[in-house]
């Protein structure tokens, strides 16, 4: 049987998962809102809000797997290292597209 593997944000858990009930029920209000065929401007707004709460959860998740598993793998060094860091920029940059 495989172990579940923990990671630092286990810690932060709940947090998060508040977090992202709260945008949840942001995106089910943009849904009602649309549905209720409110004004544009409103929509967008909600879904503005949406965007920077997923990305503040984002930022968080981000500084985090800098500060823990980038950190520890830079420590150890070697390809582990480099591999670690590889990943971050890149999921870096795929957050500067969105």
């Amino acid at each position: 049987m495989d172990e579940k593997t923990e990671y630092w944000y286990s810690t932060d858990r709940d947090a998060l998962l508040k977090r992202l009930r709260r945008v949840e029920g942001q995106v089910r209000g943009i849904q009602r809102m649309v549905d209720e065929d409110e004004y544009c401007i409103d929509i967008l707004t909600q879904i503005s809000a949406a965007n920077k709460a997923l990305r503040a959860v984002a930022l968080h998740l981000l500084e985090g797997h800098l500060g823990h598993c980038v950190a520890d793998a830079t420590a150890a060094g070697g390809e582990t290292a480099e591999a670690k860091v590889k990943e971050a920029t890149e999921a870096i940059g795929r957050l500067m597209k969105s």
